[in-house]
């Protein structure tokens, strides 16, 4: 018997022994995936710290470790397997040294007792660089982030200000306020010596190589340190601001590292098209994305491609637009071999570039906005004109063109536009609008605490809740939930969708009231991430609780028995309903000030 899940294996499958803490520190039969998992869970942080008394004893419950002075605490190996502790003061000449020595693993900084830095010197694209990575955010709902800062010559000092950042944005999570791709965090005073360091613009990684990077869990955000002067492009289009980066250091679509004391990229806005289109003075309106939204141009041929699940979104922007002019930002072209950016000269002024894949033929190239003005005249003797502006796409168009465009898109059908003069139709191009099946990227890279199953393009929300189930020290927050019911998407209107956020908002109350005198126990054993599965159609009622890809042990699960069995009944299934299947996300935390 596995004494960690309570299930039989045969002698080969669960002859190996672990030391647990439910057994008081005693050693235990465990089968072969969980002694395999549990040396990992210890040295991953808040999500199995596996020895929580560790944190509790060792470990201040202040928000935040880190001290005026020197570094914060560090975990640190005793050299025993499994075995760790916490060093108050540490050096920074010693682990400067470390290091620099090629020392093979992160050096381990303890932020809060629920939130770690880890942090090592690499050597990405031949730029010795500060990789920290935070573990710990996704507890609070905030996907994790990573800082690549290319270092200084002869610097013998860690960034301790991206530590001081990581506690802020953990704080922020707190209260709801969470970073998205193309997201941008501030800094209120000087930030690595320099008073031009702004902020974050966070993104994700697409075609750069993340080989050599000590990565954590997806999903993550790399953030990319910007000047004083680009923070207007960061906040109204900073999809501009990313490619430019990109021009900047020839880096396909934009670096991952980030430089210090570099100058602005773009000064003041001057005579942009954006200027018409994005309040920069407060930033009360700015260019609609529909997420997945694409602009290929190739030659004789422009095609803008609308997934059909951004209809909703599209719908919004027409409704809020005006009747002559039609303007929404595009997202970055994955499948694009080339992109065009936009560069502001010594003068002010903006050109038109483009960056490229190194050493690949320009064949499709991605565009950064498309604007349709129902300006042109009939008499013009054009049938419609279309021209690069900046970084993006202007189409020029009739009234009565403008009307048909905006009737197809209502009616979610494909429209062509043949641009050129009415009497050389052998020179027309062609402005395409197509509606797509698109595969959905969310979520990529996460699986399922429950049984290791992919989530990736499976729909989830992030829940902030406004109180918090404590005792013994611990915390336990739901922070997601996944739909994954088979009949397609719930309704996002009405009584049913009323009902839904009830019926799961009931679930998961009853799942931390129920497991509540457990967390201690639950946490020491590596279990701080938990997935509760639901299941109701017509075929079967039931539920599924796990952590680590593994059901949780049996009286855990008797538990939850108790109290969620009747909140499921109670709900039934009415004729015709479609069936649902949800998975709720918890975590267990220290309970800290």
């Amino acid at each position: 018997v596995c004494v960690c899940v309570l299930q039989v294996f045969c002698s080969v499958c669960s002859g190996l022994k672990f030391r647990l803490t439910h057994l008081d520190g005693k050693e235990g039969r465990v089968c072969v995936s969980c002694h395999s998992t549990l040396p990992l869970q210890e040295v991953c942080g808040p999500c199995g710290w596996g020895t929580a008394t560790l944190v509790s004893s060792h470990i201040s419950s202040s928000a935040n470790l880190i001290p005026l002075d020197g570094l914060p605490p560090i975990l640190t190996s005793t050299g025993v397997k499994g075995d760790y502790t916490v060093e108050e003061r540490p050096s920074e000449r010693v682990l400067i040294q470390d290091l620099e020595s090629g020392r093979p693993n992160s050096l381990v900084f303890v932020l809060n007792a629920n939130l770690l830095a880890m942090v090592k010197l690499v050597n990405y694209v031949n730029r010795k660089c500060w990789c920290v990575t935070s573990k710990g955010m996704h507890a609070v709902g905030q996907v994790e982030v990573v800082v690549l800062l290319q270092c200084l010559p002869e610097e013998k000092s860690f960034p301790k200000d991206i530590f001081s950042h990581f506690i802020q944005l953990y704080r922020d999570a707190l209260t709801g306020k969470v970073l998205s791709h193309l997201g941008l965090s501030q800094f209120s005073s000087s930030f690595l010596g320099c008073e031009e360091h702004a902020g974050f613009l966070w993104v994700r990684s697409t075609l750069q190589s993340l080989q050599g990077l000590p990565m954590p869990n997806q999903p993550f955000l790399f953030g990319l340190l910007i000047h004083r002067d680009e923070v207007p492009w960061a906040k109204a289009f900073p999809l501009r601001l990313m490619l430019r980066l990109g021009a900047e250091y020839r880096f396909y679509p934009c670096p991952l590292y980030s430089v210090r004391f570099r100058k602005a990229l773009f000064g003041e806005t001057g005579h942009t098209i954006m200027r018409l289109l994005v309040d920069f003075r407060n930033y009360r309106y700015t260019l609609p994305v529909v997420p997945g939204l694409t602009v290929d141009l190739e030659a004789q041929r422009t095609c803008i491609k609308i997934p059909t699940n951004g209809y909703d979104e599209l719908m919004k922007a027409l409704n809020k637009s005006n009747e002559h002019v039609l303007a929404m930002g595009a997202c970055f072209n994955v499948a694009a071999d080339s992109h065009l950016i936009c560069v502001q000269g010594d003068d002010g002024e903006y050109q038109t570039q483009a960056i490229s894949i190194h050493n690949q033929p320009r064949k499709v190239t991605g565009s950064c906005f498309f604007l349709f003005s129902g300006a042109l005249k009939a008499a013009s003797g054009y049938l419609a004109k279309s021209s690069i502006i900046e970084d993006g796409l202007m189409v020029q168009i009739t009234v009565e063109t403008m009307v048909e465009l905006r009737r197809s898109l209502r009616e979610m059908k494909d429209y062509n536009i043949s641009c050129g003069r009415i009497d050389q139709s052998d020179s027309q191009e062609h402005v395409q609008v197509q509606w797509q099946e698109k595969e959905c990227t969310v979520n990529k890279g996460v699986i399922s605490p429950i049984d290791g199953k992919s989530m990736e393009s499976i729909s989830s929300i992030k829940m902030f809740q406004k109180s918090e189930y404590k005792a013994n020290g611990k915390v336990i927050r739901w922070t997601e939930v996944f739909s994954l019911q088979k009949g397609g998407h719930p309704k996002s209107q009405g009584d049913h969708h009323t009902e839904h956020s009830r019926l799961t908002e009931r679930l998961a109350r009853a799942f931390c009231l129920a497991l509540g005198p457990h967390l201690k126990l639950l946490k020491e054993d590596g279990m701080a991430k938990l997935g509760l599965r639901i299941t109701l159609d017509s075929h079967q009622v039931w539920f599924v609780a796990g952590s680590n890809g593994l059901p949780l042990p049996a009286p855990y699960l008797k538990a939850l028995e108790t109290v969620l069995i009747p909140i499921i009944h109670s709900r039934g299934r009415k004729r015709g309903e479609e069936p649902l299947v949800m998975e709720l996300i918890f975590y267990i935390l220290e309970n800290i000030s």
